[in-house]
């Protein structure tokens, strides 16, 4: 049973992550995650908690190469597509606009 605290975390990034689906710019799955990070337009990218190990190090490599943020989101790809609005698995995903939401600006304070 996860705590209250990681909860309300983990609803207010949904909350956030689905006005940025609505109103922002994204690109969904790990080989358009990997396609935005070598162009640099990606500011976040978000990595489901069951991503396998060698592809989550390579994301995270890219993101530290371009110095991009990246999130590790509480839940698995389920929950993360789910998050997103779509009815299927997404393992990672890169937010190069993110349009009316503060997702960007929330994870930059949550990471210092």
């Amino acid at each position: 049973m996860p705590s209250k605290k990681v909860k309300k975390t983990q609803e207010s990034i949904n909350s956030r992550l689905a006005l940025c689906m609505k109103s922002g710019e994204y690109t969904l799955g790990y080989k358009s995650t990997l396609k935005a990070l070598r162009a640099g337009t990606a500011k976040l990218v978000l990595i489901s908690n069951n991503c396998p190990p060698l592809r989550k190090s390579e994301l995270e490599y890219y993101a530290m190469l371009c110095k991009c943020f990246i999130h590790h989101y509480g839940g698995n790809n389920n929950d993360l597509g789910t998050a997103c609005g779509q009815y299927f698995r997404v393992s990672s995903l890169a937010i190069t606009d993110p349009g009316d939401s503060d997702i960007i600006r929330t994870m930059q304070t949550g990471q210092q």
